[in-house]
């Protein structure tokens, strides 16, 4: 047990005193400290462990508290306690002060130890303990709302050998974690220099246990400074609750008393909730007493308490309070200083950081005033050093800056703050964010601490007017981004090197500078080399390793950095870009060293006594001064213009106020490293300085009006791969202007663009776009004195084809075969090597050897000649009349082949030779075959003829416009056989079914104007659906309700409908039944007279008129003609009618009625008959149809012929006839008119008198019919073959010619021409062929219609058309194409023509267009002559095919009736 109590007493006194030791630690005297062993490093000494406290009995629950239970259970205390001594409670319970009860122990220095470890420690709510010291240990602790555990102003002895408390009389405030302040006023000393009672316990802040320290007075008779203030240790081993106030402040001194310091708060715990106040702030006086010291060592927190650890404020110096103290929190490893924003110019003093473990984050803020004062020494944390609101850090001593700092963290946060540097700084961290703060870095004049370098891997922005500045040389380094963000940001420094970043942009307003601007001029200034003839070397070639050298020439480098944005100022005697990719200057941006340069130099201008000078020199010679009548000499011109690296010179003297200097240098690049890309919108300027109007001052000194000339300009020296000046953007080296009274302008400077790896050839890119000024003028002269000459802008000589200060492309027409930039090396391409259709063009990377590329001046020409397709064709078989003799050559042999062949064929394919017919024989084999009509006898349908009663035809011409249609009132014929209400219910169904849709006749007429052949097509297509229509109605659907026969309406076979194959014209047959016991009927023929017999066609090439002669009209005729008669008659009626022309009928009629006369009714008249052309069936549009009007005459000779009997055909000269259908004069037509009225007949006869009042209707098709018509046959076919061979294979030619020419023209007329009738340009040679081969009548109709494609659907209802009919309609229709093809060349050659005669060409000489251009005309003429030609030939050829019987056409009628 005896051992158990001395373990726990010996744990007691160790827990009060940590720094216990049973060593005796020697006395520390500051004052006998050597400072100036260390060049004024000032280092506080720490204080000696605290002596070991008595310790008091403890006392008991109920006897000495009066409370009630027991202290190994639980004791609460009800009622409030004062002590006089040191006070220790300890037992195993738990031990509760219950609300608005206070323990008191109210002397300074007094101890209350409460220990209860196992238990748990309550302050109730309102209560409160005050005692100099509080320790408790517990195993939880609650201080409710309200409570208080008070300390301040009750701090015991501070630590011996501590200079805490002031001396003297001056009111200072007393130290501990912060400086007490001190209102005196030093002039001799610096601000920094002066404070109050001194800090310590540094090396304790994580377990703070020392007393604050007393503040000094101002009287000698009273001490009127305030207590330190006391110590509180909370020791718990689980959960601290804080809700109501911890207070260790120092003690009020009042007006006339410093205030005391804070003292220490110490928590130990394993979680800590609560949102009380812990405070260990300096007490107020005089002068403010420095902040305590809070340290928190809780694991897991959950409170939202305040923290205070200010200094006291000051009455006498309320700028300065106490400094602040400090705050550490032992989890995080975190030390905060905050002065709770009382400003104060007194130190918190930051000592020799921990290396191992380092801590993680240091917060100074809230305007407190923190110092490193150890020379040599490192700040190096884990985290972040945050420095905002105010907050200053320091390093080093102000007198003494001859030592070098590091400073090592991962970020380094700056916001409204101050750091600064007496020495050198070494700064290393991942990021620096400034915000309205500056880091300054003073050097004094320790050359060993000259150099400052700062380092921040990730990121450094400056915003909000924050500065770095050193007055030495200052390195920044990085891998990330510097970005200096808009006004007022600025680096500068003596000498500036930034370095190994990514990226630096310098925003508006923003400035990088080096040297400083009206800096003294010391051993930290740089010195140019204004003496030197030559450059450095380090200019051009520098070093590769960006380090600051103060050897070097550079005042401001930008080394190995990919990108640069300037939108601010970056300005300095030598600005050097070094291993840089691409510079980016904007419109508000400047690189300037513009008056930066020497005041003396190599081309100083000549000063006079008074001080007027002439203009200093450089790339120009300085302007003349002009004094007294006399001229002052300017200086002199110096360096090399085509590698220029000097400093502008000055003017004047410099032990004159007035001198000048010039400007300085700015290099981009270097030889082994240029810029990928420079940009510039703004302005790059090495300007030479101009001497103002006003009088100026220098070294207090006034200077008159007579000053020295303008100052030369510098020297840009740009190593570039592109460049790019904008609209508004200047690159200047311009001399500056003369003083008033006649100083000189100065010279203009240099500026040299040296480029890197021009790439030549196919891989040339233009290396610049300069829109911008370029200005090396000389600066103006005032007075009589004179301008300073230009300077030079100068480019690296340019490879071959490359010429200019840019190397820019030789200009088109010329050629440069050496490496030069002089544009005389541009030499004129020779002219003779230029076809007259070209022009020079442009080539990538220039011309570089002769003969130099052109182009044709449109696509339509070929190279290399610039000829038209056309032209190539022809020149490549050695020219047009060569060409011409070769094409023709070959025409003739090809067309000799040709009609060999046709014979071959045609003799091969002809039929058997036609043999005169037996007489007698029913039909005579020597009569043609005519495709166009349908001859074939129908022998079985004999008994249908004899029943037949009457034709009636239909009216109009079957178009979209006119169908078909019946007149309602029946004929006489039939009226004996039909209902007349029923038949005409039965007109109205057939007129409506053969009426056209409104759509039908749209699209007819839409075809008829884009392409007629495709109209004709439609229209016969749709005609044969009507008929089919027309012909299944009366088939099959109609009932025949209008016959009176029941037969015929049971059978359906009382009506039937039948049309030509033309289409033309159709007609309904009546047929009687068989059960009408009429004996009158059928009628005989001469019952019928007159009997109208309608022709088919419409007279044009597509389909001439023809008589239908089937079998019931020849049975009919059989009657009073013998067949053979009638079929003769109709095959030459239809050959004269093959002569007739639609839109001649007035011409071409008379030849009919003429034959008629002297061929026909001679031979009929013998039987009876007469014929007459005659008009018939007209309709209301004017249209009427054409046919034969078969009456009987009265002839003494009538021959009756009977089936069977032999041929006999009576001479004409032994014939005479006369009767009802006399010809003489008008009688003859008169009666026949009059039986027509009385058979209801309308129309009339047509002679020579009635064909003069005939009115026709044209065709559509009309304006090509003076091209082609039906023609009578010549013979001679052979010839003709031979006439069409050459002319379809010169069609052919002239047809590629014309397109050849057409493509030559534009590509648009090409498809214009090929695309408005194709089948014109493809088929015409094949179809051609085809037409020429065709001989005979032939059953197959398939390679006919594949040439005839216009027309194949209107061709394939007529299995038994021939080919020849075929061949030909599709030779006309492809002519008809053919001459729009033709129309169509005239139409574009012409506006071609037109348009290119009249419009300017500005791109090429005006002897390009050739006259050749005017001759657009000759292929389209060619092709219409040879098309005419052809037309005519075509015509007489297939006119020999159709007819083979050349009798029929014979003028001797005994020849026609003979043959």
């Amino acid at each position: 047990m005896a051992q158990f109590s001395y373990f726990f007493l010996f744990f007691f006194i160790y827990t009060i005193n940590p720094c216990y030791s049973a060593d005796q630690i020697d006395e520390f005297s500051t004052i006998a400290f050597d400072v100036d062993y260390f060049h004024g490093d000032y280092s506080p000494p720490s204080p000696p462990p605290p002596s070991l406290p008595p310790l008091p009995p403890s006392l008991s629950c109920e006897e000495d508290l009066n409370g009630i239970g027991s202290l190994d259970t639980v004791c609460e205390l009800n009622s409030s306690v004062n002590f006089h001594n040191d006070v220790y409670i300890a037992g195993n319970g738990s031990f509760h002060v219950l609300p608005d009860v206070v323990l008191s122990c109210p002397i300074k220095g007094c101890s209350i130890s409460i220990n209860v470890s196992r238990g748990e420690f309550r302050l109730g709510q309102n209560a409160g303990v005050f005692a100099g010291t509080v320790f408790v240990s517990a195993w939880n602790a609650s201080f409710f709302k309200g409570s208080v555990v008070n300390v301040s102003g009750l701090a015991g002895q501070p630590p011996s050998q501590t200079s805490g408390t002031p001396s003297g009389i001056q009111g200072a405030g007393g130290g501990h974690g912060g400086r007490g302040a001190s209102c005196v006023t030093d002039n001799t000393k610096l601000p920094d220099d002066v404070w109050g009672g001194d800090a310590y316990s540094w090396s304790s802040l994580d377990k703070p246990w020392s007393y604050g320290s007393k503040g000094g007075t101002t009287s000698k008779e009273k001490d009127y400074g305030g207590e330190g203030g006391g110590r509180i240790r909370f020791e718990v081993e689980e959960t601290i609750e804080v809700e109501g106030s911890l207070l260790a402040n120092g003690g009020d001194g009042g007006v006339k008393g410093g205030g005391g310091s804070g003292g220490s708060i110490f928590i130990k715990a394993h979680r800590m909730i609560g949102s009380g106040s812990i405070s260990a702030s300096g007490g107020n006086g005089f002068a403010g007493g420095g902040g305590g010291r809070i340290s928190i060592n809780v694991f897991s927190r959950h409170d939202d308490t305040e923290f205070f650890i200010h200094g006291g404020k000051s009455f006498g110096c309320p700028d300065n309070s106490g400094a602040a103290g400090t705050y550490y929190d032992a989890v995080p490893k975190s030390l905060t200083v905050s002065n709770h924003n009382m400003s104060t110019s007194t130190d918190t003093l930051l000592m020799e950081f921990p290396k191992q473990p380092l801590w993680t984050n240091v917060y100074i803020r809230d305007h407190a005033k923190a110092s490193v004062p150890l020379f040599w020494s490192r700040v190096q944390v884990r985290g972040q050093i945050h420095l905002s609101s105010g907050a200053v850090l320091s390093f080093g001593l102000a007198h003494y800056a001859s030592s070098e700092f590091e400073l090592m963290a991962e970020e380094l946060l700056m916001s409204d703050s101050v750091v600064k540097i007496y020495g050198a700084l070494r700064m290393s961290v991942k990021m620096h964010l400034m915000w309205n703060s500056k880091m300054l870095i003073d050097c004094g004049a320790d050359a060993i601490v000259a150099t400052s370098l700062l380092e921040a891997s990730n990121l450094v922005v400056l915003k909000e007017s924050s500065v770095i500045h050193s007055n030495a040389n200052l390195g920044v380094h990085g891998q990330g981004f510097l970005n200096l963000s808009g006004p007022g940001d600025m680096i500068e420094a003596q000498r500036l090197i930034l370095s190994l970043f990514f990226s630096i942009n310098v925003g508006p307003g923003s400035v990088l500078q080096g040297p400083l601007e009206n800096a003294s001029n010391n051993d930290m200034t740089p010195q140019l080399y204004c003496k030197l003839q030559d450059c450095p070397m380090e200019l051009v070639h520098p070093p590769e390793d960006c380090n600051v050298n103060s050897s070097l020439p550079f005042t401001l480098q930008i080394c190995r950095v990919e990108d640069i944005i300037i939108e601010g100022i970056v300005t300095g005697s030598v600005v050097h870009f070094h291993w840089v990719r691409a510079v980016i200057v904007h419109s508000s941006g400047a690189i300037t060293t513009s008056a930066l340069g020497c005041t003396g130099g190599v081309g100083r201008g000549k000063v006079l006594n008074n001080g007027l000078a002439g203009g200093g020199g450089h790339g120009g010679k300085g302007g003349e001064g002009y004094y007294d009548g006399s001229f002052i000499e300017g200086g002199i011109s110096y360096g090399d213009a085509d590698l220029p690296c000097e400093l502008g010179s000055g003017s004047g003297n410099d032990s004159l106020a007035g001198a000048t200097a010039g400007g300085g240098i700015v290099v981009m690049g270097s030889l082994e490293h240029s810029l990928s890309s420079l940009s510039v919108y703004g302005s790059l300027r090495a300007d030479g300085e101009s001497f103002g109007d006003d009088i100026r001052k220098h070294d207090h000194r006034t200077v008159s009006n007579i000053g020295p000339g303008g100052g030369s300009g510098g020297t840009i020296l740009l190593f570039v791969h592109t460049v790019k000046i904008g609209d508004t953007s200047v690159i200047s080296t311009a001399g500056g202007h003369g003083s008033p009274s006649g100083g000189g302008g100065g010279g203009g400077g240099r500026v040299h663009f040296h480029w890197s790896d021009i790439l030549i050839g196919d891989e040339y890119v233009p290396i610049a776009s300069v829109k911008g000024s370029i200005d090396t003028r000389g600066g103006f002269g005032r007075g009589q004195a004179h301008t300073g000459e230009n300077g030079t802008i100068t480019g690296k000589a340019c490879p071959k084809g490359l010429y200019g200060i840019f190397c820019e492309e030789c200009p088109i027409g010329t050629f440069k075969n050496v490496t030069g930039s002089d544009r005389a090396l541009c030499y004129n391409c020779p002219s003779d090597e230029l076809p007259s259709r070209a022009i020079y063009v442009n080539v990538r990377g220039g011309v570089t050897e002769s003969p130099c590329p052109y182009k044709c001046i449109s696509d339509r020409y070929h190279m290399p000649h610039c000829y038209t397709a056309l032209e190539e064709l022809v020149y490549t078989f050695g020219g047009p009349w060569l060409f011409g003799l070769i094409l023709l050559s070959l025409l003739i042999l090809l067309a000799l082949v040709l009609s060999v062949a046709r014979m071959k064929y045609v003799d091969g394919d002809e039929l058997p030779a036609l043999m005169p017919a037996r007489r007698g024989s029913r039909i005579d084999q020597s009569f043609p075959f005519l495709e166009s009509l349908n001859e074939v006898l129908e022998t079985n349908r004999t008994e249908e003829s004899q029943s037949h009663v009457h034709r009636m035809y239909f009216m109009g011409p079957n178009t979209f416009s006119e169908p078909w249609h019946l007149p309602h009132s029946p004929p006489e014929q039939v009226i004996e056989i039909v209902y007349e209400d029923a038949f005409n219910r039965f007109i109205d169904e057939i007129n409506d079914l053969a009426a056209y849709q409104w759509w039908e006749g749209s699209i007819y007429s839409i075809l008829s104007i884009l392409a007629y052949p495709l109209a004709w097509s439609w229209l016969q297509q749709r005609r044969k659906m009507k008929l089919q229509q027309l012909r299944e109605y009366v088939r099959s659907e109609y009932d025949h309700s209008c016959l009176r026969s029941c037969r015929s309406r049971a059978l359906y076979e009382g009506l039937k409908v039948a049309s030509t194959t033309d289409l033309m014209f159709a007609y309904v047959d009546f047929f009687l039944g068989g059960d009408e016991k009429r004996g009158d009927l059928p009628p005989r023929l001469h019952q019928r007279f007159p009997m109208s017999l309608v022709f088919g066609g419409d007279g044009s090439y597509m389909a001439p008129f023809s008589l239908q002669s089937d079998n019931i009209v020849t049975s009919l005729m059989s009657q009073s003609v013998p067949p053979t008669i009638w079929y003769r008659l109709v095959a030459g009626l239809n050959s004269q009618l093959r002569l007739v022309r639609c839109g001649h009928l007035k011409l071409t009629f008379g030849h009919v009625i003429s034959w008629l006369e002297t061929h026909a009714n001679p031979t009929l008249i013998r039987y009876g008959v007469r014929v007459d052309l005659a008009w018939l069936q007209p309709t209301s549009s004017g249209y009427c149809q054409f046919g034969l009007m078969v009456c009987a005459t009265s002839n003494e000779n009538v021959r009756h012929w009977s089936e069977g009997q032999e041929r006999y055909i009576p001479s004409v000269e032994q014939s005479r006839w006369h009767g009802t259908c006399r010809r003489d004069s008008v009688g003859s037509s008169g009666a026949t008119e009059h039986l027509m009225i009385r058979q209801k007949i309308f129309g009339g006869i047509l002679h020579a008198k009635s064909l003069i009042t005939l009115k026709v209707k044209r065709a559509i098709c009309y304006p090509f019919s003076f091209l082609v018509y039906n023609t009578k046959p010549v013979g001679h076919q052979d010839l003709v073959g031979l006439l069409i061979s050459m002319l379809l294979l010169g069609d052919f030619s002239l047809v590629l010619l014309t397109l050849l020419q057409l493509y030559s023209i534009s590509l648009l007329d090409f498809f214009l021409v090929l695309f408005i009738l194709p089948l014109a340009i493809v088929f015409p040679f094949p179809a051609g062929i085809s037409a020429l081969f065709s001989h005979g009548p032939r059953r197959s109709a398939g390679l006919a219609r594949a040439y005839a494609l216009w027309n194949i659907t209107s061709l394939i209802n007529v299995e038994e058309t021939s080919v020849k009919f075929n061949a030909s309609l599709a030779l006309i229709v492809l002519f008809h194409n053919a001459v729009a093809v033709a129309v169509t060349a005239f139409v574009c050659g012409f506006l071609h023509y037109w348009i290119y005669s009249r419009k300017k060409h500005m791109n090429f000489q005006s002897w390009n267009f050739g006259m050749d251009e005017s001759e657009w005309w000759m292929l389209p003429s060619g092709l219409v002559l040879c098309k005419i030609i052809q037309a005519r030939l075509i015509d007489c050829h297939v006119a020999n095919l159709e007819i083979q019987d050349h009798s029929l056409y014979s003028s001797d009628p005994d020849v026609f009736w003979q043959s």
